[in-house]
Order: C-alpha cells, then structure tokens, then sequence
C-alpha cells in the first residue's frame, strides 16, 4: 500500500504533504470529514494527511467513502462485519484496529469481533449476518457472489441494501489495499 510497506513497517511509501505545500485544496481533502483545527493543522488521521499530496483524487475518496459509511442503506452493524471481514481478510492492522471500535459502537460483541477472524459457520451466526460475511468471502475469492447466496441476501435485504453490500465491499479491499 501506499501509507505502509508490503512488510507492514513503520516505513510509509508516501508521506503526508508538508504543511509549506498545503494549498486549498489539499486543505479541502484534510478537513471534508469535519476535525476540528484540521483546515489550519491537519488531519489526525494518517490516511487524509497523505491524500493531500493528489487532492482531485482525495475529494473524490471522500465524497465516495462518505456515502458508502453514511450513505448506506445498510444497517451500522452489518456494515462493519463486512468491513472487518474485509480487514482481517488483507490482514489490514489500521482498518481491524479502528473498526473494532466502530464494530462495538455499533452493538457488536467482542466475542463476535473474534470469530470474523475464524472460518465461518453458519450456525453461530444470525442468516442476515453471516450472508455479509459470506459475501465478503465470495467476491474476495471468486470476484462473484453465487446464486445460492444472491437468494439468502434477496431474504434479509431489498435491492438497494444488495447494492450497497456489493459497492462497499470494493472500495473496502481498496482502501485496505492503499493503507
């Protein structure tokens, strides 16, 4: 990725833009999620101060991810079993890391966190939720999802909830993917 090395060092591959280069723009990219001070000092974040350098690709980033994590018509908590399944997946420490805490908001327990990393059965899982996960796996592995599992989400969520699933799930892997 581009914030860490392929090895997960501490070494980033691309920078935050120094504060002498900060334009408008690259300011805009800092500040669309609303940190307070993060026009004049930056974003605490370690993603948004990097997506300054390209600030036409970081307002488009933002504007898609803020529909994909506010937008959705997916409920809180389905949206992070599928963003953790994703991140355990890829092995991603940032995005498990801050999504365990998203996940726990959201009214997940820890024991359920825990098993998104093991292999999925079905039994020790709500259908609805162990369609998301299974979806994960399925586009991950197969860059489909069967007819089998199409049916199951078809019993828990209506098109656009379905649409959501799968739009989210590719912006996901490459987020995880650029960190």
């Amino acid at each position: 990725g581009i914030i860490m090395t392929d090895q997960n060092a501490a070494a980033q591959r691309i920078l935050p833009l120094p504060k002498d280069q900060w334009t408008d723009a690259s300011r805009e990219v800092q500040s669309f999620w609303g940190e307070p001070n993060s026009w004049e000092e930056g974003s605490k974040t370690s993603f948004m101060p990097v997506m300054a350098n390209h600030p036409e690709l970081g307002k488009v980033y933002n504007i898609w991810g803020k529909q994909l994590l506010m937008g959705n018509t997916l409920t809180t908590r389905h949206l992070e079993l599928l963003i953790l399944r994703i991140a355990w997946n890829v092995q991603n420490e940032y995005e498990w890391h801050h999504h365990v805490g998203y996940g726990l908001n959201a009214g997940m327990t820890l024991d359920e966190i825990a098993a998104i990393r093991e292999d999925l059965r079905a039994e020790d899982w709500p259908e609805s939720d162990f369609a998301v996960l299974r979806a994960v796996d399925e586009l991950l592995s197969q860059h489909k999802l069967s007819d089998e599992l199409w049916g199951v989400l078809g019993r828990h969520f209506d098109t656009q909830q379905k649409m959501d699933l799968v739009f989210t799930i590719g912006p996901s892997l490459m987020t995880s993917g650029a960190l």
